[in-house]
C-alpha cells in the first residue's frame, strides 16, 4: 500500500472518481477512502475482488474440514469412493 497513493478523501473520490477507477483496475491496489479523517470504504477493482473473495472461500473450507478433523468427522478414501460407486451403479 502506498499511503500517498491508496488513501483518499471522499471529496477527491467525487471530484476525480474515474481517475480513481483507472488507478485501481491499473495498479490493483485498493483505495482507502476516508471522510473527516477516518477511513469508511474501500475501493477495489473487480479482479482483485473476485480473488479475495475465492480465497476466503477456500480458508472457510479448510477451516471446517480442520474442525471435522479434530471431532473425528471423517472417512477413509476408500470409503468415499465406495460409496461413490454404489451411486453411480444405481444410476444405470
Amino acid at each position: 500500500m502506498n499511503l500517498s497513493t491508496d488513501i483518499r478523501p471522499i471529496s477527491y473520490l467525487k471530484s476525480k472518481s474515474a481517475d480513481l477507477l483507472k488507478q485501481v483496475n491499473e495498479t490493483h491496489r485498493p483505495v482507502i477512502i476516508t471522510q473527516n479523517g477516518e477511513p469508511k470504504a474501500v475501493l477495489q477493482d473487480p479482479e482483485s475482488y473476485e480473488n479475495m473473495r475465492n480465497a476466503l472461500g477456500i480458508l472457510k473450507l479448510l477451516s471446517q474440514s480442520e474442525e471435522d478433523l479434530k471431532k473425528q468427522k471423517v472417512n477413509s478414501q476408500e470409503d468415499v469412493f465406495s460409496k461413490l460407486e454404489a451411486k453411480l451403479k444405481k444410476k444405470k
